[in-house]
């Protein structure tokens, strides 16, 4: 049975991020037919080296028409797996499908291009990764060909590039020379860096690990929203860790009220069990329980809770031109929980690239940033560390319907 990864894909613009996804494709016979024809005919009136650019077009193209690719996701595989490349177009969009769950990677690929080095948002992709708690980690330095394949060269870089995420508390798995655009060491190993004596990058991938499912970890239950059907009121929600089952004990929270599982009700019918990834209906023995339950309130196992607080500390990347400033009032929005929140405190801004801390104890966030921020909320929110439940560990914070910074609670 072959297991499925995702993995993010991340490098400063023009690091050759779009043509070496489009030698992935290729390599693994992952294109149309037509396209796969196309990319060989352009490779023979080429001396055997095609511009992938155009495969990327391609791909852009059927996502506007939502054909086969979905908005933010590319498919291939090899023999040991199927593989989604979680494609980050920038670190905003990046960071925003990341913490508003859109996207969940496994493991991340960096890449830094041999000519030009790390670049500025080089180190702010990795200060990411590790915000975001992706471990898993392949560094490519992509376009040897421009160095000669040199071997200095990609010493140097695999130097610089370990020291900097060593600094984020990344370690790589292994940083891999790599010229996209010809295939070197991509999926056949390169004759032309014969120094190099690693894995391709696709015997890389297949070393990676998947993640361990959500299944295993506590209950978590967000309810989006309660229905009236047949006159039964149904609880509708993704479960988003652990199981659930009928006569299951179960406690709401930040509600604090504790029922039974009468069933689970999916379109076909009732299920035996539920768990993470599942979008479900939850029907409940106790009608009472239902009294003050809405939108926003999280199902946990009544000895595994999360933390509810309406003071929230945690580290926040600001993704607005608009700064954020102390004591402005602005809105939380945690799995389906929505709150307004007071900024009480604004701790150790910094420059999310070089580090730096440009304040200890600062009046606003501008735009890059990070701080730990102090939020006082109006209600009461069920929170947990983001290592342990990524759904409700992390939030957004919005500005009328503008998602203007991500977070994570630690």
């Amino acid at each position: 049975m072959r297991e499925d990864l995702k993995f993010v894909a991340v490098g400063h613009v023009d690091h050759g991020k779009s043509t070496l996804i489009g030698r992935l494709l290729y390599d693994t016979n992952s294109l149309p037919p037509d396209k796969m024809d196309e990319v060989r005919q352009m490779s023979e009136e080429s001396d055997g080296e095609p511009e992938f650019a155009f495969v990327m077009d391609h791909l852009e193209e059927e996502r506007r028409n939502r054909v086969t690719i979905d908005t933010a996701q590319i498919f291939f595989k090899t023999a040991k797996r199927h593989y989604v490349i979680i494609d980050a177009p920038g670190h905003k969009q990046f960071l925003k499908n990341m913490i508003t769950g859109s996207t969940q990677a496994e493991a991340a690929l960096l890449l830094v291009a041999a000519e030009e080095g790390l670049q500025e948002q080089t180190h702010r992709h990795a200060y990411m990764l590790a915000l975001l708690g992706i471990k898993q980690l392949l560094v490519v330095v992509n376009k040897m060909d421009l160095v000669d394949f040199s071997r200095e060269r990609f010493q140097q870089i695999k130097s610089d590039i370990t020291k900097r995420l060593n600094e984020f508390e990344l370690e790589p798995l292994m940083v891999i020379p790599i010229a996209a655009r010809l295939g070197d060491n991509v999926a056949r190993r390169s004759d032309k860096m014969d120094w190099y004596d690693g894995m391709t990058l696709l015997e890389g991938l297949d070393q990676l690990e998947p993640a361990p499912s959500a299944e295993l970890g506590p209950l978590r239950f967000p309810v989006q929203d309660i229905y009236q059907s047949n006159g039964e009121k149904i609880l509708v929600g993704r479960m988003v860790s652990g199981t659930i089952k009928p006569g299951q004990n179960i406690m709401f929270h930040p509600l604090g009220k504790t029922a039974t599982v009468d069933y689970v009700k999916v379109f076909e019918g009732q299920k035996e069990k539920a768990v993470a990834g599942e979008s479900i209906g939850l029907v409940l023995k106790e009608g009472g329980a239902l009294q003050g339950l809405t939108r926003g309130q999280v199902a946990c196992d009544t000895d595994q809770s999360p933390n509810v607080t309406n003071t929230i500390t945690a580290t926040v990347f600001w993704m607005s031109g608009e700064p954020l400033q102390k004591g402005e009032e602005i809105e939380l929005k945690c799995a389906t929980r929505q709150v307004l929140c007071k900024v009480k405190k604004i701790r150790d801004r910094m420059n999310s690239s070089s580090l730096e801390i440009l304040a200890e104890d600062a009046d606003q966030l501008r735009e890059t940033e990070v701080a730990i921020l102090t939020l006082k909320a109006d209600d009461y929110v069920s929170m947990d560390p983001f290592e342990l439940v990524q759904e409700t560990g992390r939030f957004v914070l919005m500005r009328d319907t503008d998602t203007v910074a991500g977070g994570v609670v630690h």
